[in-house]
């Protein structure tokens, strides 16, 4: 073979890298992050996570040009959905509490390769929506100063026309980055205090338009002279369906953070639950109140709740409106600036990225180097490139993300025992065997397995049955099977047999001699 050409042994080892899992450890409860996240803290992680500009701008953009008022139709369908995905999130993360998501389960269940890929997968989607989520927040806020911030930056930096890259910097969105970073980089307690706050902000404001909006609800809004219910039909239901369901997607960094919860077992399952159905009955019951307050036809798409309580002679309350917008456009940056980083430091841990990206700060416990880098770098994305084309590849990441999740699930439930070695299994076989006589030590021996002494005395911690390399074990045997062979043929005689000494050997002091024989011929060993 010619050098330097790789030959069939090594691209066989390589393929079988890329096909290997991770096999975790039983103490899969000792990290190096904090644990300090309760089931109420994820669970309005999640809540921050889902609710936010979709509440306020996508119930009007649906409502108006796709479904009408049977968008709470919409969402209903849209939420059984997404927890059908949420079932899987929440059997995985209860059963590996680590960091990781989907890029864990993947790497789990189904090998290196794919793991690989889904984690750049879910570091795209995060840094896309995080910077759509920034570009979305400083426009709602530049809009209620008159655009005086795009105008001034406009003036002096002028209109760009280059391809990929936006219109104008936008410097405030970046700010906004960088601000939320910093914050999610003092720790964990830290980033939950803040979201607790402006999620519970958030929650009254939506209290406040459910319940003033029914006050203002016309039924006849929904009735025929309006268009009916459903004016779009059973397609416009469908088609609603389809965008809905990304206002769920967030959800998962309930399972990324589970290597920072103290109970992830019953933690990370009940927050998924709870978060998912307080995120539907907000959607649920905002849909409602929108479509009831003023006729779908009269919606301002870019500002639906705002514009229903203007043309209902309530201008007063978009300002609140405005409020708990801002407040839950934040929560959704800090939960994806939250979730990002640690997607790094997993795949750092795992040798798949940079070592550097998994130091973990010992004051704070979180990854402090990924929360720069990537921050600075959703900046960066925030501050110069046109998102309008990189966001529809959101719904591509998601759906693969999902999609092998589903297939993790199965996979794991199907995987033999020798052949997984999850923590859900660990424990689960029967008690481990303590072998301490001769005998057991031949009976492996010819098992095709060898322990030492040490070994064979110390009971084994940890996942139960026989050791994992067995072909070593077997060339091991097939090395000792000769100079073996006159012990295990002592050992097979039957026991009426005497046992015969061989010539010139010694009796030991605690040791009779054999009583003599009716012949003086002496038996020698077969």
């Amino acid at each position: 073979m010619a050098p330097g050409r790789p030959c069939a042994a090594g691209l066989a080892r390589f393929c079988q890298k890329l096909k290997r899992r991770k096999l975790l450890e039983d103490s899969s409860m000792a990290t190096s992050l904090q644990r300090c996240l309760s089931a109420l803290d994820l669970t309005l992680l999640g809540v921050g996570s889902m609710v936010g500009s979709g509440l306020y701008v996508l119930t009007g953009v649906v409502a108006k040009e796709v479904t009408g008022p049977a968008v709470t139709v919409s969402f209903v369908v849209a939420a059984v959905a997404s927890l059908m995905a949420a079932l899987c999130y929440a059997e995985f993360g209860a059963r590996v509490p680590r960091t990781g998501s989907a890029y864990l389960f993947t790497y789990v269940s189904m090998g290196e390769l794919w793991a690989f890929l889904i984690g750049w997968n879910l570091v795209l989607e995060y840094v896309i929506a995080s910077a759509a989520v920034a570009r979305a927040w400083s426009g709602y806020l530049d809009a209620m100063f008159d655009h005086r911030i795009q105008n001034f930056t406009e003036a002096h930096l002028g209109v760009w026309q280059v391809p990929f890259l936006a219109r104008s910097p936008d410097w405030l969105a970046a700010g906004i980055i960088l601000l939320a970073s910093a914050f999610v980089s003092c720790g964990a307690r830290v980033s939950s205090w803040l979201n607790h706050t402006l999620s519970a902000v958030s929650m009254i404001v939506i209290l406040f338009i459910v319940v003033l909006g029914f006050i203002l609800a016309r039924p006849s809004n929904w009735g025929e002279a309006e268009g009916g219910f459903a004016p779009f039909g059973f397609s416009g239901v469908m088609s609603g369906t389809a965008t809905c369901f990304y206002a769920f997607v967030g959800f998962d960094i309930i399972a990324a953070s589970s290597e920072e919860a103290r109970d992830p077992k019953r933690a990370v399952p009940l927050a998924i639950a709870l978060s998912l159905g307080l995120a539907a009955t907000a959607y649920i019951l905002v849909s409602a109140v929108l479509t009831l307050m003023i006729p779908w036809h009269s919606l301002n798409p870019n500002s639906a709740l705002a514009d229903a309580f203007y043309q209902r002679g309530y201008s007063w309350a978009g300002y609140l409106v405005a409020t708990g917008s801002i407040c839950a456009m934040t929560t959704v940056q800090l939960s994806g600036l939250f979730c990002l980083p640690r997607i790094i430091y997993a795949m750092a841990a795992d040798g798949l990225f940079f070592e550097m990206f998994a130091y973990v700060h010992p004051r704070t416990q979180v990854p402090l180097l990924g929360i720069l880098a990537f921050g600075a770098l959703t900046a960066v994305v925030t501050l110069l490139l046109d998102l309008d084309a990189l966001v529809q590849f959101l719904s591509i990441g998601t759906l693969l993300a999902y999609t092998f999740v589903a297939i993790s699930v199965l996979v794991l439930r199907f995987q033999t025992a020798s052949q997984s070695r999850s923590p859900s299994l660990a424990g689960s076989g029967p008690k481990a065997k303590e072998y301490s006589s001769f005998s057991d030590h031949l009976e492996l021996v010819g098992a095709g397995v060898v322990w030492t002494h040490t070994q064979a005395h110390t009971p084994r911690p940890g996942p139960e049955g026989p050791p994992a390399h067995s072909d070593t074990a077997l060339r091991i045997k097939r090395q000792l099977e000769p100079s073996l062979s006159p012990a295990l043929a002592l050992y097979s005689r039957p026991a009426s047999l005497p046992w015969p000494r061989p010539a010139g050997l010694v009796a030991g002091p605690h040791e009779k001699e054999p009583q003599a024989s009716h012949t003086s011929t002496p038996k020698t060993l077969p």
